[in-house]
């Protein structure tokens, strides 16, 4: 890297970053929020690099009840590293009686648990937003729902002998990269309990298979019900610290609506509901058209507070909701569940939306409210379809 532009950067070591090193180097860059666009500013070049980058799932790819892992949705904040598995080694130690280090046959070694969650990025939405913080241009498309195979993390915990002065958990990857002047390892927290959660995986199969590099191989961290920034891949580091994470990572993904607020973290997803859009698509619009009568209207739901309860349908921009039928799952609470519903389709313009509850009496908005971030925007989505006459 030049020298000058090194001389921009603000440094922050490679390896397990120490809470006080990175919140007293970083903490103005990120308290910062991200550009917000202006109302009528067209995606940049630098959004549109992003989005070529990183991918959704196509929305008729909700058809599947495990996403194939080209299908699910992917974001990479830096590069993706390239492991060897082979020298690869997954070290827990800070507060803990025994710091171990494993490689990839020890954890292949240990009885497998495999868990199916539906991943949603805490950015889905972002472009939808007016105005539009700038960032990775998300619709709705950035999620997937896939299953894991790995360790509990609880079990290497154990092994380990967290103190009793522990109170994060620290996950460090091998990607390193420079966000907002600040050179780093993608790195995030969490609290000893959320942790120890019987769930939480360091995994190492996806859909039965080794990760694909581009998923975190050969290992990485898988917490259900969490947006992605929580599910770290080309897992290398895990910390266990005497006082609360405050990393970079951790600070950025918060909501905030004006540039000055400390911000409320980032944790479980919000209910929401997608329909795979009906009928045929124009090529450049994606403007669906089916013909008169009856259509089946179909997709998937979760969320990560609490399993999907009710989804309700409007093919009427909201005039009238009709309750669709819930599909019943075997996959477990954090993984999305099918409806359906019927729909009479007449001639003429229609825009469809669907929304979900859930046990935790949390519903979907129409219109969620607006942060500097983009983020956790799970306002209803919105399907256009013309009925042929």
């Amino acid at each position: 890297m030049p020298a000058a532009l090194l001389g921009s950067i603000v440094r922050c070591d490679s390896g397990p970053m120490t809470t006080s090193s990175q919140s007293t180097r970083s903490l103005d860059l990120v308290s910062a929020p991200a550009r917000v666009a202006e109302p009528d500013e067209a995606i940049s070049y630098e959004e549109l690099q992003l989005a070529a980058r990183n991918h959704g799932i196509l929305l008729e790819a909700l058809a599947y009840d495990i996403t194939p892992p080209g299908l699910h949705y992917l974001l990479t904040h830096y590069d993706v590293p390239v492991v060897d598995a082979d020298s690869w080694r997954l070290r827990i130690g800070g507060r803990v009686r025994r710091p171990i280090e494993l490689g990839l046959p020890d954890l292949q070694a240990m009885a497998p648990t495999s868990v199916t969650v539906t991943f949603e990025c805490a950015g889905n939405g972002r472009a939808r937003h007016r105005p539009r913080p700038q960032s990775q241009p998300w619709l709705v498309e950035a999620v997937g729902n896939a299953t894991w195979t790995g360790v509990p993390l609880a079990v290497l915990l154990e092994k380990a002998g967290v103190l009793d002065d522990a109170v994060d958990v620290v996950f460090t990857g091998a990607d390193h990269g420079v966000e907002r002047g600040v050179e780093q390892d993608y790195a995030r927290g969490l609290t000893v309990t959320d942790a120890s959660a019987d769930d939480v995986l360091v995994a190492y199969l996806m859909n039965g298979q080794p990760l694909p590099p581009q998923h975190g191989f050969p290992a990485r961290l898988v917490v259900p019900g969490w947006y992605g920034m929580a599910q770290v891949k080309w897992l290398v580091d895990i910390d266990v610290v005497a006082q609360h994470f405050d990393g970079f990572q951790q600070r950025a993904y918060s909501l905030r609506s004006a540039p000055d607020e400390a911000g409320e973290p980032l944790t479980r997803i919000e209910p929401r509901a997608l329909l795979i859009p009906p009928g045929l698509p124009d090529f450049y619009s994606r403007q669906r058209a089916v013909r008169p009568g009856p259509v089946v209207v179909e997709g998937r739901a979760w969320s990560g507070h609490a399993p999907v309860t009710r989804v309700e349908l409007t093919t009427d921009a909201g005039a009238t909701w009709i309750e669709a039928q819930l599909h019943d799952t075997a996959a477990g609470p954090y993984a999305w569940r099918r409806w359906q519903a019927g729909w009479d389709a007449q001639p003429g313009d229609h825009l469809l939306s669907a929304r979900a509850h859930d046990a935790s009496g949390r519903s979907q908005p129409v219109d969620a409210a607006w942060n500097r971030g983009g983020f956790a925007n799970n306002s209803v989505q919105r399907v256009r379809v013309l009925c042929l006459d």
